[in-house]
């Protein structure tokens, strides 16, 4: 049985593989990039000329860069028989949406989405180690 636990944030994911009692790491860098949108008042004059800020050029970029991330991840996921998603913020439960609009096979072996905060890699191994015994007993 192939069981695997992943710990993502929006900067990289842990994926840890659990199969015959032996355990691979993988780190992946996702390369989302850490978007601070500038603007605001471009003088101290009450109705001065305005800095535009264009919100959506930035949050379809990031989208992309989003899609890319999880397609590298999917590929790791082909053939486990669990799947556990864990993580701060939102980037969980993003990942756990794309599987279910665009690789519904895989979808299906997902038993859940945690919140889990930011963690050593050896903390990660213990929880998904963890998560997996707790699951099968």
């Amino acid at each position: 049985m192939k069981n695997i636990g992943i710990w993502m944030d929006k900067q990289k994911a842990f994926i840890i593989t659990i199969e015959d009692q032996k355990e691979i790491t993988d780190k992946i860098e996702s390369n989302v990039e850490d978007f601070r949108i500038h603007g605001g008042s471009g003088t101290r004059i009450k109705g001065g000329p305005q800095d535009v800020v264009q919100d959506r050029k930035y949050l379809e970029r990031e989208k992309h860069q989003f899609r890319t991330y999880f397609e590298t991840l999917v590929t790791f996921l082909q053939d486990a028989d669990k799947i556990v998603v864990f993580g701060p913020a939102e980037a969980g439960e993003k990942f756990k949406k794309e599987l279910d609009q665009n690789y519904k096979d895989i979808a299906v072996k997902v038993e859940g989405v945690f919140k889990a905060d930011s963690m050593t890699e050896n903390q990660t191994k213990a929880l998904i180690r963890d998560h997996f015994s707790l699951s099968t007993s």
